[in-house]
């Protein structure tokens, strides 16, 4: 009796998607899990429902540099209004409190407490987060009406700029590190100049190197054919990822035992001596992630496979 012939795998790599809004970013690795065909797919940072813009979703063995991808600084337009608060620092939320009488504020001002929540500051996540504390998450915490602990943590926000003021609503561009939260700032730049705020709108531009216009949205990739759900420059293949670490190129023979996860000696290129982790490729072909231990004084090293990626 013959076992049933494997599965086949389905697609490895980067998809670049427009998420749209009022679906959760969960739901739209549920839709790219039935365009491609595979279960194995996961992001590298969610967006609120109410957000749009950039998702990068990591397919089939992309997941394994899911680690190496979520800390890539990111870029938002988006905009604030004035004059009243809410809970959960945007429009979802409840009111906090009454509306201001006059909730325009002065360009000058307005700039000015830009500028002072830019560089490396200490920022509070919103009560409605899914920022955890003790094991339950600060949403589950806020709905049940618990107190939700002060948790601030540094972070830093490279550009704040206002784009545009019109009455009590401002739009912006921040570009920040990875796990910065926006409403935050909108809300802390609301209590700043005495008038309140919550975050009205928010559309993610750019994460690391992947930009918005590079992305597709939803709709665009179900009208496409399957084989053309995998074309660039919405898709990257494992090779095509830019990952920060320099090339080791494999003979075929060393590439068969990488694959298999053993390690082999190779010639260290210059531009990987002392590289925390190298890349090592086979004819253009990424096969794993690993580390260089030096073989005596030479150029020679061992190359140890810590992530294999090759079939």
């Amino acid at each position: 009796m013959t076992g049933s012939p494997p599965r086949p795998e389905g697609p490895s790599g980067l998809l670049l998607v427009d998420k749209p809004a009022k679906l959760t970013s969960h739901d739209v690795v549920d839709v790219a899990r039935r365009l491609l065909g595979t279960r194995r797919i996961g992001h590298t940072g969610t967006l609120d429902p109410a957000a749009t813009g950039l998702l990068v979703l990591c397919v089939g063995r992309a997941g394994r540099l899911q680690s190496f991808l979520t800390g890539w600084e990111k870029a938002y337009e988006g905009s604030m209004r004035f004059g009243i608060a809410t809970d959960t620092y945007d429009t979802e939320g409840t009111p906090a409190g009454e509306p201001h009488p006059d909730p325009r504020p002065e360009r000058a001002r307005l700039e000015e407490a830009c500028r002072s929540f830019t560089g490396e500051i200490r920022q509070s996540p919103p009560p409605f987060s899914a920022k955890k504390f003790e094991g339950r998450k600060f949403y589950d915490l806020a709905r049940k009406g618990e107190a939700v602990p002060d948790l601030p943590k540094t972070v830093t926000v490279r550009e704040f700029t206002i784009l545009a003021l019109e009455g009590d609503v401002a739009r912006f561009r921040i570009s920040c590190t990875s796990g910065t939260y926006i409403r935050s700032l909108a809300h802390d730049v609301g209590k700043a100049l005495g008038l309140g705020a919550h975050l009205a709108s928010l559309r993610r531009t750019s994460i690391g190197p992947f930009r918005l216009e590079d992305a597709r949205t939803l709709p665009e990739l179900e009208a496409l054919a399957p084989g053309e759900r995998q074309s660039k420059p919405f898709w990257l293949g494992l090779s095509e990822i830019p990952l920060p670490f320099p090339a080791v190129s494999l003979a075929p023979a060393e590439a068969a035992k990488i694959k298999s996860g053993h390690g082999v000696p190779v010639r260290v290129p210059p531009e990987a001596a002392g590289a925390p982790m190298v890349r090592l490729m086979a004819g253009g072909e990424l096969l794993a992630l690993g580390i260089l231990e030096p073989l005596g004084r030479g150029v020679l090293a061992l190359a140890r496979p810590k992530i294999v990626l090759g079939e």
